[in-house]
Parts: C-alpha cells; sequence; structure tokens
C-alpha cells in the first residue's frame, strides 16, 4: 500500500510564545478517512555549531535547563533569527555563549527534531580553529560555563550520559560519520 498525505480540514493558531507558536490542525487520514486533532510546535530554525580548536578540543556550555531541571553538557547553538541564515546565527551564537570566533564554518546538514510535533529544522555547523575573544555576550536569560573537552573524549561522555540532548548526540553524529573522515 502507498502511502498519502493526510488532508488537512483546518488549521489554526492556538496560541504563540517567545519561541514557538501552537498551532491545532484537524486533518483526514487517507486510510481509514477519519479526522482527528493533532497539535504542533511551530518554531523557527534552530542550529547547533561544534566548535573545534588547533588542538582539536571541542568548546562545549554547560548550563541549567529548566525543562530537565538539571545541567546540561551541550554544544552552543539557538534560534535561527530571520535576518539571519543559519551560518550566520551558528556564529552569532558561538560567539555570543561562548566568546568564541571560527576560522571556518562547514556545514554538517539539518535534522528535523521531532516531526510528529514540530515543524522545524535544526542546523549543524562545524567550527574550525576556534579561537577566544576574550568577551562573550549571553543574554539575560543564559548562565553559560564554557568547558574544553579533546574531541576524542566526546563518545565516551555521549555514551557516559554526560552529554544527554538529543540534537548534540545527532550533531556529533553527523560529525563523526560525514566530517571525520574527511578529516583523515
Amino acid at each position: 500500500m502507498l502511502l498519502k498525505p493526510w488532508t488537512i480540514i483546518s488549521s489554526h493558531v492556538d496560541q504563540s510564545y517567545r519561541v514557538f507558536t501552537l498551532r491545532h490542525d484537524r486533518a483526514r487520514s487517507p486510510r481509514t478517512h477519519q479526522t482527528h486533532d493533532f497539535y504542533v510546535l511551530e518554531s523557527p530554525a534552530w542550529v547547533n555549531v561544534i566548535p573545534l580548536t588547533a588542538e582539536n578540543n571541542v568548546v562545549l556550555i554547560r548550563q541549567y535547563r529548566l525543562g530537565i531541571r538539571d545541567m546540561a553538557l551541550e554544544i552552543p547553538g539557538g534560534l535561527v533569527e530571520d535576518s539571519d541564515s543559519p551560518e550566520e546565527a551558528g556564529r552569532r551564537e558561538l560567539w555570543e555563549e561562548t566568546g568564541y570566533r571560527e576560522e571556518t564554518m562547514i556545514p554538517l546538514g539539518y535534522v528535523h527534531p521531532n516531526p510528529a510535533i514540530q515543524n522545524n529544522r535544526c542546523y549543524t555547523f562545524i567550527a574550525r580553529n576556534a579561537q577566544p575573544t576574550g568577551h562573550r555576550n549571553q543574554d539575560e536569560r543564559e548562565d553559560i560555563e564554557v568547558v574544553l573537552k579533546p574531541l576524542s573524549d566526546i563518545p565516551r561522555l555521549i555514551r557516559e550520559g554526560t552529554i544527554t540532548h538529543a540534537l548534540v548526540i545527532a550533531a556529533f553524529y553527523r560529525f563523526y560519520m560525514e566530517y571525520l573522515p574527511d578529516m583523515k
């Protein structure tokens, strides 16, 4: 049986917040012809950056995440603003959160964070030869600690559960599968 797209019967915004909009869709299944309600989080694109120093250290950030009510070890990232390309947003987030600037920004593609309930993409970049500038520009919602870890430690940090953010793990998967083999 060849799957077909569902028919959208109605769609409207229920509520809008700073980083996402809640959309309510009513859709009909092409297989059963029944209609169902769905809720979608509409969000701008996101960006993640894997910053690598010349010494092959990864510039990570540690910050408190209210969703899990705990600290998280991550890579720099954030929203792609309307005036930005994903690459420009990656450069901005890298500097704002860590104070580092890159020599080269290399795209690794994108993933859909959760296509069942979200409509956005998360782009990943490698920031090669990242160097500290001496200052950063965190926003008022960020309390960030910059942490340097050798690139060779990343698989262990993921395996041990020190890095648990799914989009960060997806970024490193892309790095290890697509980019690292080309470095050798």
